[in-house]
Protein backbone atom coordinates (compact mmCIF):
# COMPACT_ATOMS: atom_id res chain seq x y z
CA UNK A 1 0.00 0.00 0.00
CA UNK A 2 1.02 3.65 -1.04
CA UNK A 3 2.36 6.14 1.84
CA UNK A 4 -0.31 8.44 3.17
CA UNK A 5 -0.28 11.97 4.81
CA UNK A 6 -2.35 11.39 8.61
CA UNK A 7 -5.32 13.76 8.69
CA UNK A 8 -3.18 15.39 12.13
CA UNK A 9 -2.91 18.95 12.36
CA UNK A 10 -0.75 20.48 14.86
CA UNK A 11 0.01 24.36 15.68
CA UNK A 12 2.11 26.01 18.09
CA UNK A 13 2.35 29.76 18.97
CA UNK A 14 4.79 31.80 20.55
CA UNK A 15 3.03 35.01 22.53
CA UNK A 16 4.36 38.42 24.00
CA UNK A 17 2.65 41.32 24.56
CA UNK A 18 5.02 43.84 27.23
CA UNK A 19 8.36 44.27 25.05
CA UNK A 20 11.96 44.95 26.91
CA UNK A 21 11.03 48.53 26.36
CA UNK A 22 7.75 48.70 27.77
CA UNK A 23 5.44 48.63 24.43
CA UNK A 24 2.67 46.90 24.59
CA UNK A 25 0.61 44.87 21.84
CA UNK A 26 -3.03 46.64 22.22
CA UNK A 27 -4.56 43.98 20.54
CA UNK A 28 -3.52 41.43 23.03
CA UNK A 29 -3.38 43.50 25.87
CA UNK A 30 -5.62 42.45 28.88
CA UNK A 31 -8.21 44.59 30.45
CA UNK A 32 -7.19 44.33 33.80
CA UNK A 33 -8.09 47.14 36.48
CA UNK A 34 -5.64 49.61 37.19
CA UNK A 35 -5.07 48.91 41.34
CA UNK A 36 -5.25 45.14 40.39
CA UNK A 37 -1.98 45.58 38.15
CA UNK A 38 -0.48 48.12 40.75
CA UNK A 39 -1.44 44.83 43.08
CA UNK A 40 0.46 42.54 40.75
CA UNK A 41 3.67 44.39 40.23
CA UNK A 42 3.84 44.63 44.48
CA UNK A 43 4.15 40.53 44.63
CA UNK A 44 6.10 40.53 42.32
CA UNK A 45 8.17 43.20 44.00
CA UNK A 46 8.12 41.61 47.19
CA UNK A 47 9.16 38.10 45.78
CA UNK A 48 12.19 39.66 44.34
CA UNK A 49 12.80 41.78 47.67
CA UNK A 50 12.46 38.47 50.00
CA UNK A 51 14.90 36.48 47.55
CA UNK A 52 17.71 38.96 47.81
CA UNK A 53 17.44 39.15 51.33
CA UNK A 54 17.37 35.14 51.92
CA UNK A 55 20.67 35.64 49.84
CA UNK A 56 21.95 37.75 52.33
CA UNK A 57 20.55 35.74 55.15
CA UNK A 58 21.83 32.35 53.78
CA UNK A 59 25.39 33.73 53.49
CA UNK A 60 25.29 35.12 56.96
CA UNK A 61 24.55 31.34 57.79
CA UNK A 62 20.99 32.21 59.07
CA UNK A 63 18.70 30.13 56.31
CA UNK A 64 20.09 26.54 54.54
CA UNK A 65 20.57 25.69 51.16
CA UNK A 66 17.93 27.88 49.33
CA UNK A 67 17.55 28.31 45.11
CA UNK A 68 16.89 31.76 43.65
CA UNK A 69 13.59 33.04 41.75
CA UNK A 70 15.20 36.51 41.03
CA UNK A 71 13.78 36.49 37.08
CA UNK A 72 10.78 34.49 37.48
CA UNK A 73 8.41 36.84 38.87
CA UNK A 74 6.19 37.54 35.46
CA UNK A 75 5.79 33.78 35.09
CA UNK A 76 5.11 33.05 38.71
CA UNK A 77 2.40 35.63 38.93
CA UNK A 78 1.21 36.15 35.61
CA UNK A 79 -0.03 32.11 35.90
CA UNK A 80 -1.37 32.08 39.43
CA UNK A 81 -3.35 35.07 39.17
CA UNK A 82 -5.35 33.09 36.62
CA UNK A 83 -6.72 30.77 39.28
CA UNK A 84 -9.33 30.88 41.77
CA UNK A 85 -8.07 31.64 44.60
CA UNK A 86 -10.66 29.48 46.97
CA UNK A 87 -10.60 25.92 45.11
CA UNK A 88 -8.48 25.68 42.56
CA UNK A 89 -5.33 23.83 43.12
CA UNK A 90 -1.30 25.14 43.55
CA UNK A 91 0.80 22.17 43.13
CA UNK A 92 4.29 24.00 43.10
CA UNK A 93 8.15 23.51 42.39
CA UNK A 94 10.56 25.57 44.52
CA UNK A 95 10.76 28.65 42.39
CA UNK A 96 7.69 30.29 42.31
CA UNK A 97 8.13 32.56 45.47
CA UNK A 98 5.42 34.87 43.99
CA UNK A 99 2.95 32.65 43.38
CA UNK A 100 3.17 31.59 47.20
CA UNK A 101 3.08 34.95 48.18
CA UNK A 102 -0.06 35.81 46.29
CA UNK A 103 -1.79 32.91 47.70
CA UNK A 104 -1.43 33.72 51.12
CA UNK A 105 2.19 31.69 52.50
CA UNK A 106 3.67 34.26 55.07
CA UNK A 107 7.11 35.62 54.93
CA UNK A 108 7.69 33.71 58.23
CA UNK A 109 6.31 30.25 56.77
CA UNK A 110 8.92 31.04 53.65
CA UNK A 111 11.61 31.80 55.99
CA UNK A 112 10.64 28.93 58.55
CA UNK A 113 10.72 26.21 55.48
CA UNK A 114 14.49 27.45 54.40
CA UNK A 115 15.68 27.43 57.87
CA UNK A 116 15.11 23.23 57.91
CA UNK A 117 11.45 23.54 59.87
CA UNK A 118 8.55 21.22 58.99
CA UNK A 119 6.18 24.48 59.70
CA UNK A 120 7.91 25.91 56.55
CA UNK A 121 5.94 23.39 54.58
CA UNK A 122 2.05 24.03 56.12
CA UNK A 123 -0.03 25.65 53.65
CA UNK A 124 -2.02 28.65 54.73
CA UNK A 125 -6.01 27.63 55.61
CA UNK A 126 -8.01 28.53 53.09
CA UNK A 127 -6.29 27.25 49.82
CA UNK A 128 -5.54 24.46 47.92
CA UNK A 129 -2.07 24.32 48.38
CA UNK A 130 0.76 21.70 48.51
CA UNK A 131 4.36 22.76 50.05
CA UNK A 132 7.32 23.54 48.06
CA UNK A 133 8.84 20.16 46.12
CA UNK A 134 12.56 19.82 45.88
CA UNK A 135 12.39 16.08 44.02
CA UNK A 136 12.45 16.78 40.41
CA UNK A 137 9.40 16.46 38.62
CA UNK A 138 8.06 14.59 41.38
CA UNK A 139 4.63 17.52 41.67
CA UNK A 140 3.44 16.51 38.28
CA UNK A 141 1.85 13.35 38.92
CA UNK A 142 0.17 15.05 42.33
CA UNK A 143 -0.91 17.28 40.28
CA UNK A 144 -2.14 15.12 37.63
CA UNK A 145 -3.93 12.39 40.43
CA UNK A 146 -5.50 15.99 41.87
CA UNK A 147 -6.89 16.80 38.61
CA UNK A 148 -8.19 13.14 37.64
CA UNK A 149 -9.78 13.02 41.15
CA UNK A 150 -11.48 16.09 40.45
CA UNK A 151 -12.98 14.66 37.33
CA UNK A 152 -13.83 11.73 39.40
CA UNK A 153 -15.79 13.61 42.14
CA UNK A 154 -17.57 16.41 39.78
CA UNK A 155 -15.59 18.99 40.80
CA UNK A 156 -14.89 22.17 38.09
CA UNK A 157 -11.68 23.03 40.34
CA UNK A 158 -8.11 23.28 38.44
CA UNK A 159 -5.02 22.44 38.97
CA UNK A 160 -1.83 24.40 38.01
CA UNK A 161 1.35 22.74 38.35
CA UNK A 162 5.28 23.83 37.73
CA UNK A 163 8.40 22.59 36.52
CA UNK A 164 11.68 23.92 34.81
CA UNK A 165 13.08 22.97 31.34
CA UNK A 166 15.23 20.06 33.23
CA UNK A 167 12.24 18.35 34.90
CA UNK A 168 10.82 18.57 31.41
CA UNK A 169 13.26 15.54 30.51
CA UNK A 170 12.00 13.50 33.62
CA UNK A 171 9.53 10.38 32.92
CA UNK A 172 7.44 11.34 35.49
CA UNK A 173 6.85 14.66 33.59
CA UNK A 174 5.80 12.59 30.63
CA UNK A 175 3.57 10.41 32.59
CA UNK A 176 1.64 12.87 33.96
CA UNK A 177 0.87 15.27 31.15
CA UNK A 178 -0.19 11.53 29.38
CA UNK A 179 -2.31 10.72 32.04
CA UNK A 180 -3.62 14.33 32.42
CA UNK A 181 -4.34 13.85 28.59
CA UNK A 182 -6.26 10.70 28.20
CA UNK A 183 -8.05 11.40 31.85
CA UNK A 184 -8.57 15.14 30.34
CA UNK A 185 -7.68 16.25 33.70
CA UNK A 186 -7.77 20.10 34.38
CA UNK A 187 -4.28 20.69 34.54
CA UNK A 188 -2.11 23.51 33.43
CA UNK A 189 1.25 22.27 33.01
CA UNK A 190 3.94 25.52 33.25
CA UNK A 191 7.20 25.31 32.76
CA UNK A 192 9.74 27.72 33.14
CA UNK A 193 12.07 26.99 30.65
CA UNK A 194 14.97 29.17 32.44
CA UNK A 195 17.41 27.93 30.06
CA UNK A 196 19.51 25.48 32.30
CA UNK A 197 19.10 22.27 34.20
CA UNK A 198 21.40 23.23 36.80
CA UNK A 199 24.55 23.14 34.57
CA UNK A 200 23.18 21.87 31.48
CA UNK A 201 22.11 23.85 28.92
CA UNK A 202 18.73 23.43 27.32
CA UNK A 203 20.46 22.43 23.86
CA UNK A 204 22.12 19.43 25.73
CA UNK A 205 18.97 18.36 27.39
CA UNK A 206 16.69 18.05 24.08
CA UNK A 207 17.12 18.06 20.41
CA UNK A 208 13.39 19.48 19.99
CA UNK A 209 13.02 23.18 19.40
CA UNK A 210 10.57 24.10 22.05
CA UNK A 211 9.83 22.06 25.63
CA UNK A 212 5.74 23.70 24.47
CA UNK A 213 6.09 21.05 21.52
CA UNK A 214 6.05 17.96 23.49
CA UNK A 215 2.67 18.62 24.24
CA UNK A 216 1.45 17.21 20.52
CA UNK A 217 2.57 13.98 21.24
CA UNK A 218 0.35 14.08 24.30
CA UNK A 219 -2.94 15.64 21.93
CA UNK A 220 -2.96 18.74 24.44
CA UNK A 221 -2.83 22.02 23.68
CA UNK A 222 0.71 23.84 23.62
CA UNK A 223 2.21 27.47 23.80
CA UNK A 224 5.44 28.97 24.05
CA UNK A 225 5.49 32.69 25.72
CA UNK A 226 7.86 34.97 26.96
CA UNK A 227 8.22 34.23 30.13
CA UNK A 228 9.15 37.78 31.63
CA UNK A 229 5.99 39.52 30.32
CA UNK A 230 3.75 39.09 33.26
CA UNK A 231 0.60 39.88 30.44
CA UNK A 232 1.18 37.34 27.99
CA UNK A 233 1.65 34.55 30.84
CA UNK A 234 -1.85 35.77 32.33
CA UNK A 235 -3.43 35.69 29.04
CA UNK A 236 -1.78 32.03 28.07
CA UNK A 237 -2.64 30.89 31.75
CA UNK A 238 -6.55 32.32 31.71
CA UNK A 239 -6.98 30.83 28.57
CA UNK A 240 -5.90 27.45 29.77
CA UNK A 241 -7.53 27.65 33.30
CA UNK A 242 -11.00 28.09 30.81
CA UNK A 243 -10.48 25.74 28.61
CA UNK A 244 -9.81 23.15 31.57
CA UNK A 245 -12.62 24.05 33.65
CA UNK A 246 -15.00 23.26 30.71
CA UNK A 247 -13.87 19.69 30.24
CA UNK A 248 -11.18 20.01 27.68
CA UNK A 249 -8.78 18.59 29.43
CA UNK A 250 -4.80 19.69 30.03
CA UNK A 251 -2.36 22.62 28.53
CA UNK A 252 0.90 22.84 28.37
CA UNK A 253 2.46 26.52 28.89
CA UNK A 254 6.30 26.96 28.05
CA UNK A 255 7.56 30.58 29.66
CA UNK A 256 10.92 31.90 28.73
CA UNK A 257 12.79 32.89 31.09
CA UNK A 258 16.27 33.31 32.72
CA UNK A 259 17.60 32.65 36.05
CA UNK A 260 19.76 35.80 36.87
CA UNK A 261 21.20 33.85 39.64
CA UNK A 262 22.77 30.22 40.50
CA UNK A 263 21.02 27.35 40.85
CA UNK A 264 21.34 27.04 44.17
CA UNK A 265 23.32 29.00 46.81
CA UNK A 266 25.78 26.28 46.25
CA UNK A 267 26.14 26.71 42.63
CA UNK A 268 29.07 29.10 40.49
CA UNK A 269 27.23 29.87 37.69
CA UNK A 270 30.43 31.61 35.90
CA UNK A 271 31.73 28.00 35.30
CA UNK A 272 28.55 27.64 32.55
CA UNK A 273 27.45 30.93 31.29
CA UNK A 274 29.20 33.82 29.69
CA UNK A 275 28.49 37.50 31.26
CA UNK A 276 27.09 38.59 27.39
CA UNK A 277 24.29 35.74 27.87
CA UNK A 278 23.52 37.04 31.38
CA UNK A 279 23.56 40.51 30.37
CA UNK A 280 21.31 39.83 27.49
CA UNK A 281 18.78 38.02 29.43
CA UNK A 282 19.09 41.44 32.21
CA UNK A 283 18.00 43.36 29.64
CA UNK A 284 14.54 41.57 29.38
CA UNK A 285 13.49 42.01 33.06
CA UNK A 286 10.38 41.49 34.09
CA UNK A 287 10.24 44.20 37.19
CA UNK A 288 11.72 46.81 35.13
CA UNK A 289 9.42 46.42 31.96
CA UNK A 290 5.98 45.97 34.04
CA UNK A 291 7.10 49.09 36.03
CA UNK A 292 7.56 51.09 32.77
CA UNK A 293 4.01 49.48 31.50
CA UNK A 294 2.60 50.73 34.79
CA UNK A 295 4.29 54.33 34.55
CA UNK A 296 3.18 54.84 30.58
CA UNK A 297 -0.64 53.92 31.84
CA UNK A 298 -0.41 56.13 34.08
CA UNK A 299 -1.28 53.63 37.03
CA UNK A 300 2.01 54.28 39.23
CA UNK A 301 4.03 57.41 39.76
CA UNK A 302 7.77 56.64 41.26
CA UNK A 303 6.23 57.94 44.30
CA UNK A 304 4.07 55.23 44.91
CA UNK A 305 7.04 52.87 43.75
CA UNK A 306 9.14 53.92 46.37
CA UNK A 307 6.16 53.34 48.80
CA UNK A 308 6.00 49.38 48.20
CA UNK A 309 9.37 49.47 48.15
CA UNK A 310 9.59 50.46 51.94
CA UNK A 311 6.45 48.78 52.99
CA UNK A 312 7.97 45.34 51.52
CA UNK A 313 11.73 46.19 53.52
CA UNK A 314 9.51 46.67 56.95
CA UNK A 315 7.73 43.55 55.98
CA UNK A 316 10.53 41.55 55.74
CA UNK A 317 12.63 42.86 58.61
CA UNK A 318 9.49 42.10 60.56
CA UNK A 319 8.86 38.68 59.56
CA UNK A 320 13.03 37.80 60.23
CA UNK A 321 12.74 39.18 63.80
CA UNK A 322 9.85 37.13 64.78
CA UNK A 323 11.06 33.87 63.12
CA UNK A 324 14.78 34.70 64.95
CA UNK A 325 12.82 34.80 68.10
CA UNK A 326 10.06 31.81 67.27
CA UNK A 327 13.20 29.25 66.57
CA UNK A 328 14.82 30.08 69.78
CA UNK A 329 12.34 28.30 71.98
CA UNK A 330 10.73 25.08 72.11
CA UNK A 331 9.22 23.17 69.99
CA UNK A 332 11.29 25.05 67.11
CA UNK A 333 15.07 24.74 68.83
CA UNK A 334 14.27 21.23 69.13
CA UNK A 335 16.61 18.94 66.85
CA UNK A 336 14.33 15.83 67.83
CA UNK A 337 11.59 16.93 65.82
CA UNK A 338 13.78 15.91 62.53
CA UNK A 339 12.97 12.27 63.50
CA UNK A 340 8.74 12.57 63.66
CA UNK A 341 8.19 13.45 60.20
CA UNK A 342 9.19 10.62 58.42
CA UNK A 343 6.78 7.75 59.12
CA UNK A 344 4.01 6.96 61.38
CA UNK A 345 5.64 4.22 63.15
CA UNK A 346 9.58 5.02 63.64
CA UNK A 347 11.49 1.74 61.85
CA UNK A 348 14.35 0.36 64.92
CA UNK A 349 17.12 1.88 62.84
CA UNK A 350 15.97 5.23 63.24
CA UNK A 351 14.63 5.23 66.25
CA UNK A 352 18.50 4.31 66.91
CA UNK A 353 19.80 7.32 65.55
CA UNK A 354 17.09 9.31 67.00
CA UNK A 355 18.40 7.61 70.54
CA UNK A 356 21.84 8.37 69.96
CA UNK A 357 21.39 11.97 68.96
CA UNK A 358 19.23 12.52 72.20
CA UNK A 359 21.81 11.09 74.45
CA UNK A 360 24.78 13.05 72.72
CA UNK A 361 22.87 16.46 73.69
CA UNK A 362 21.53 15.33 76.91
CA UNK A 363 17.92 14.64 75.77
CA UNK A 364 17.37 11.47 77.20
CA UNK A 365 14.93 9.86 79.95
CA UNK A 366 11.28 9.90 80.28
CA UNK A 367 11.00 13.61 81.61
CA UNK A 368 12.72 14.62 78.37
CA UNK A 369 10.92 12.15 76.30
CA UNK A 370 7.56 13.20 77.67
CA UNK A 371 8.24 16.87 76.96
CA UNK A 372 9.43 16.05 73.20
CA UNK A 373 5.78 14.97 72.65
CA UNK A 374 4.08 17.39 74.22
CA UNK A 375 6.23 19.67 71.78
CA UNK A 376 4.99 17.30 68.99
CA UNK A 377 1.32 17.86 69.66
CA UNK A 378 1.59 21.35 70.20
CA UNK A 379 2.65 21.49 66.17
CA UNK A 380 0.53 19.67 64.93
CA UNK A 381 2.29 16.24 64.80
Amino acid sequence: MPRKALDVAFKLEYMSILDEHGNVDTELEPKIPAEELKSWYRWMLMARRVDERLLKLQRQGRIGTFPQSAGHEAISLGSIVALNKENDWFVPAYRELAGFLYRGWSLETVLLYWMGLEEGAVPPEGVNDLPICVPVASQLLHAAGIGIANNVRGDKNVVMTYFGDGASSEGDTHEAMNFASVFKAPVVFICLNNQFAISVPISRQMAAETVAQRAIAYNMPGIRVDGNDVLAVYVASKEATDRARKGEGPTLIEGLTYRYTPHTTSDDPNRYRSEAEAKQWKDREPLIRFAKYLKNKGFCKDADFEEMEKEIEDAIQTAIKNVEEMVKKPPYSDPLVMFDYLYADMPPYLQEQRDELAKHLGLGGDAEEKKHKADAVGRGV
